[in-house]
């Protein structure tokens, strides 16, 4: 039976700190991010977790920082603990596969959301203004259509348990200066059109992602996870059409089950059945097969 880790306790390492999905330790020149099992749905952990998940996370984010490298640098060091400090391996069957050493860069408060169709919180704000984060959008859209360009709709980034606000570019200005935020702006939708291709060859549309980026050595580098079913909205091409929500490989599953049970989004979380966790962990591996060719063995 698979292993679920939703929690790390590694008392030889130091532990930075506890995200909604990874923890961090601090290995003295580098970071150790060890991507655990935990789900987060509307910013609430819930109470199970998905199988394999942080396999799979880890091994998605290892294939589009190698994918976006020559876009912008980012802070992946090695995926292989047989690279790791030797304090590490006494945690090798936790950590194996699911753990990436990583550059200490200073990450930048903003999560930098590009959308290249029209979804979620996106087409929530958009029926209530014609706009998302301010930024006017044609009228007569439907939900899911594509966006004529890629949009760069950043969001604060909240503590564990508080929701993530959209914000303008004025008011991402205030967090970095305004040639940090073009710099963000620039990459990421760099990023997000390049990835948006490629998936498109295996069937995928990439219809959202949130993409973090910190300064390392004074250079902006991306950092976090990457393009992953966590952090983007992933529709199969052959069954899209917009005027609706679209099946996905992501989370939105997960989403789609709380929303139906008139979940608040608010803690405490209910607790997931058995058949919509083994649904969402069998997307996120259909998921890196389409996009990587890898497997994991169950």
């Amino acid at each position: 039976m698979t292993k679920v880790i939703l929690e790390t306790n590694f008392p030889n390492l130091k532990l930075v700190k506890k995200g909604k999905v990874r923890d961090i330790y601090d290995l003295g020149e580098y970071f150790l991010i060890v991507a655990t099992d935990r789900l987060s749905a509307f910013d609430v952990i819930m109470n199970q977790g998905i199988p394999l998940k942080g396999k799979i996370l880890t091994k998605i984010s290892e294939f589009w920082f190698d994918f976006t490298k020559d876009i912008i640098p980012n802070h992946l060091i090695s995926t292989n603990i047989k690279d790791f400090p030797k304090e590490c391996l006494e945690y090798a069957d936790d950590i194996e596969g699911r753990s990436m050493m990583v550059k200490k860069a200073e990450v930048i408060p903003i999560e930098c959301i590009v959308r290249g169709y029209i979804s979620g919180s996106g087409w929530n704000d958009y029926l209530s203004t014609g706009k998302t984060s301010g930024i006017e959008l044609p009228a007569g859209m439907l939900e899911s259509d594509k966006l004529p360009e890629p949009l760069f709709t950043p969001s604060t980034k909240a503590l564990v348990g508080i929701h993530d606000e959209n914000i303008s570019l004025n008011d991402a200005e205030k967090i970095a200066d305004k040639e940090t935020v073009a710099g963000l702006q620039n990459a990421a939708i760099s990023i997000y059109k390049e990835a948006a291709n490629f998936a498109l060859t295996k069937g995928i549309i990439i219809a959202d992602t949130k993409m973090e980026f910190g300064f390392f050595n004074n250079n902006l580098i991306l950092v976090d996870e990457v393009l992953t079913p966590d952090s983007s909205r992933f529709w199969p091409f052959d069954k899209y059409k917009p005027g609706r929500g679209q099946e996905s490989f992501d989370k939105q599953f997960v989403r789609d089950y709380l929303i139906s049970i008139n979940y608040d989004k608010k803690p405490p979380a209910p607790d997931i059945p058995n058949d919509v966790i083994e649904k969402t962990k069998e997307k996120y591996l259909e998921v890196l097969y389409k996009l990587t060719g890898q497997v994991i063995a169950n």
